[in-house]
């Protein structure tokens, strides 16, 4: 009986794509950016090579899905990700995205505000401009995640 009982088990988290390990998160993202954007692919390149899927989308209107996930008007940039309900603005790092996604704060996403040099997808050389991953919740209430000086 419990070998049956594992196999229906085992079959039913293969069809509905549940996982056995309930702390196992989601690592698919989606990006929204426009076309023209060439940093954008730079992030994303980041983003997988630090293990996560993308579903790099091409929009005409980036700012419909920052609306849409309420991305406060002073931390936008350029492209904009959403991952585990998250969402992700701008160049933010991977390191900082697998934080958020395993303590599961109570805010609506991560920014990284601008565009600065240095950032994931904004590479120029040996420059790197300090920079501050900011994130914020639904009340437009804003704290600093993680701060990037001298590294």
């Amino acid at each position: 009986m419990m070998k049956w009982t594992f196999l229906v088990l085992a079959a039913w988290l293969s069809i509905s794509g549940a996982s056995a390990d309930a702390g196992v998160l989601d690592n698919h993202m989606k990006v929204y950016r426009s076309a023209s954007c060439g940093c954008c692919k730079g992030w994303i390149d980041h983003i997988k090579e630090s293990g996560f899927e993308v579903e790099d989308i091409v929009v005409e209107d980036v700012s419909y899905f920052k609306n849409k996930l309420g991305v406060p008007s002073e931390l936008r940039s350029c492209h904009t990700g959403v991952i585990n309900g998250y969402a992700i603005e701008g160049h933010v790092p991977a390191a900082d995205i697998k934080k958020l996604i395993h303590d599961k704060p109570q805010v609506v996403g991560l920014a990284v505000p601008h565009m600065p040099v240095g950032t994931p997808g904004m590479e120029m050389g040996n420059r790197k401009d300090p920079f501050d991953v900011i994130s914020f919740d639904d009340k437009g209430n804003t704290q600093v995640f993680n701060q990037y000086r001298d590294y």
